[in-house]
């Protein structure tokens, strides 16, 4: 665990000192309230009773009712202060914990499963708000009263002080035991719920190629696997809760009993009032009250410290591709340059090795080569998703590593195979967040591309609305969109996932038409699927083992013996034999 990942969660406190101070003063005026109760018994006892005078008692009963009522009060004040500023605080780490899985590389969310990652951002979450609606007054308030209570019994009686003390190391043994534990347990548990939710994900993720193969009995029987460990986790935790409560309950009623014989004992020799005696009686539901009201807890705060430990591992992961503290802003125009250029996604496992290569401001490239090749890792260093493990990427003139976010996003924009659709109007999902972009600016962003009658033939134009994903849009439908958010950033580098390779013909014949517009004037990196698609570049870098092997137009490599010339070979074939 690194500090930066602890000071991430804690962030938020620090937006709520003055909430917490009121906070701290409110508990500690409840808990003196609960104090002053077992004192004014032993003053109407010693002052009143023993000594037949009616006005002490009077006064004790008055000022047991004023802080019976304050105390109400106050308490009430203890419980909406705590709970309100406890989601704040909730809301904060939700708030951060989603701009840190969103600041993460792709390489990040290829090895962390998405259901785990909402198993954080849910059951976990879940778990601390628990701990504040439930249990977080109790354990704040119980923590004060009972050192104020050990405070006033250690100055009303050395005695039957002493005697409480002497169940201290029971209490410390039992509760260090739990503590280890139900730690270990709770984290197991946290852990069986990340599994059962990315099972729960995969399934309904995937729930059309479940049903295709009718695989439904299969994917139920892994979820019940999970369910099922899921259950013996939490019944792990729940048996060492129940040998734990009850040494609490045990030490309770043995140290009241001792407190009524030996405190009886020294008043009837006169050693000690009786009133003393009485109100340490009372003070003992002080004592054992917290106690056992946070050992109660304790379950509900181990599972919340367990949720708070995996929100902190998440948080402590460090974002590889860090912002320098003064970036440069990319120019308009410029080359994009490798320059010695090694890269993996594991240092072990190279990926990409010694590339060399310039690709020209507004030229169009198109990257092929066998599948694992290395095509899209190229593609992905351009993009800056990856920092090469040696070497330089840069772009006119400038190291990719020295630019501003916001720059190199403005400046080279990826357009993927799978066009995304967030849930919400095709005009939303065309500004991205933008809010302040025109209806105009939006239609305009579509004429560019081409794609007007295709997005305006649509019930509602730009502001039908879509479901996430975009199951109500054809394919061709959403790579419109997908290149019109594209228009509208006007970037000088597009990096294009062959989009059109998953198309019917006359789709794919719009949605090339877009390309062809979008492309004009600017530089086109195309990871080529298909050699037709080669054919219309102006340079074919041809990828191989991770290496460059071949630079040239189609028609100077399909003359020259080589990969080129036996992947356009095997592409020949395979079209005519379709």
């Amino acid at each position: 665990m690194t500090d930066s990942g602890r000071t991430r969660v804690l962030v938020p406190l620090s937006e709520y000192k003055g909430r917490l101070l009121v906070l701290l003063a409110l508990v500690i005026g409840w808990s003196a309230t609960l104090i002053v109760g077992p004192a004014l018994v032993a003053y109407a006892i010693d002052q009143g009773i023993r000594k037949h005078h009616g006005g002490p008692i009077f006064i004790a009963t008055a000022g047991y009712v004023a802080s019976a009522l304050v105390g109400a009060s106050l308490f009430r004040l203890v419980i909406r202060k705590v709970t309100d500023t406890g989601e704040r605080v909730l809301q904060g780490i939700r708030i951060s914990i989603f701009q840190h899985i969103l600041s993460m590389p792709l390489g990040f969310f290829d090895s962390e499963r998405t259901g785990r990652l909402v198993s954080r951002m849910t059951t976990d979450m879940d778990a601390l708000e628990n701990l504040v609606q439930q249990g977080l007054v109790q354990l704040v308030s119980n923590a004060f009263l009972l050192t104020i209570t050990l405070i006033v019994l250690a100055v009303m009686s050395p005695i039957l002080f002493g005697l409480c003390l002497l169940t201290i190391p029971v209490l410390l043994t039992a509760s260090i035991w739990f503590k280890r534990r139900s730690a270990v347990a709770y984290l197991s548990v946290r852990d069986a719920i990340g599994r059962t939710m990315t099972s729960l994900q995969e399934g309904l993720s995937g729930v059309r190629v479940v049903q295709a193969f009718a695989s439904e009995d299969y994917v139920v029987r892994g979820f019940k696997g999970h369910n099922r460990a899921q259950v013996l986790a939490n019944m792990r935790a729940v048996s060492i809760s129940a040998r734990y409560f009850p040494v609490i309950e045990a030490s309770s009623v043995a140290t009241t009993a001792g407190i009524v014989g030996l405190g009886g004992y020294l008043a009837h020799r006169h050693m000690i009032p009786l009133g003393t005696v009485v109100a340490f009686v009372l003070y003992m539901g002080n004592l054992f009250s917290p106690i056992q009201q946070t050992s109660q807890q304790f379950d509900l705060l181990q599972s919340a410290g367990a949720a708070f430990t995996k929100l902190k591992n998440l948080l402590s992961i460090e974002p590889p591709l860090v912002e320098v503290a003064k970036p440069t802003d990319l120019p308009r125009h410029g080359a994009v340059v490798f320059s010695d250029v090694s890269f993996g996604y594991s240092l072990d496992s190279p990926v990409l090795t010694d590339i060399n290569l310039e690709i020209r401001p507004g030229e169009h490239v198109a990257l092929v080569g066998p599948t694992g090749a290395g095509k899209s890792s190229i593609a992905k260093l351009i993009a800056r998703f990856y920092d090469p493990l040696s070497g330089e990427v840069s772009f006119g003139g400038i190291d990719l590593r020295q630019a501003s976010f916001e720059s190199l996003r403005k400046t080279i924009v990826v357009v993927s195979q799978e066009a995304f659709v967030f849930d919400g109007t095709i005009s939303s999902n065309i500004r991205m967040g933008n809010n302040d972009i025109p209806d105009d600016q939006v239609k305009r962003a579509l004429e560019a591309v081409g794609g007007t009658q295709v997005i305006l033939g649509i019930t509602g134009g730009i502001h039908a609305v879509v479901s996430e994903g975009g199951a109500t849009l054809s394919a061709g439908e959403k790579q419109i969109i997908s290149l019109a958010r594209v228009a509208l950033v006007e970037p000088s580098v597009i990096i294009l996932d062959e989009a059109t390779s998953n198309l019917d013909p006359m789709t794919e014949s719009i949605v090339e038409g877009a390309v062809s517009r979008l492309a004009q004037g600017r530089t086109l990196v195309t990871i080529a699927h298909r050699l037709s698609t080669a054919q219309r570049a102006d340079r074919v870098i041809v990828v191989d083992h991770g290496q460059v092997v071949q630079v040239g137009s189609h028609d100077e490599l399909v003359k020259i013996p080589g990969h080129y010339q036996d992947l356009n070979s095997a592409w020949l074939r395979g079209r005519d034999s379709a």
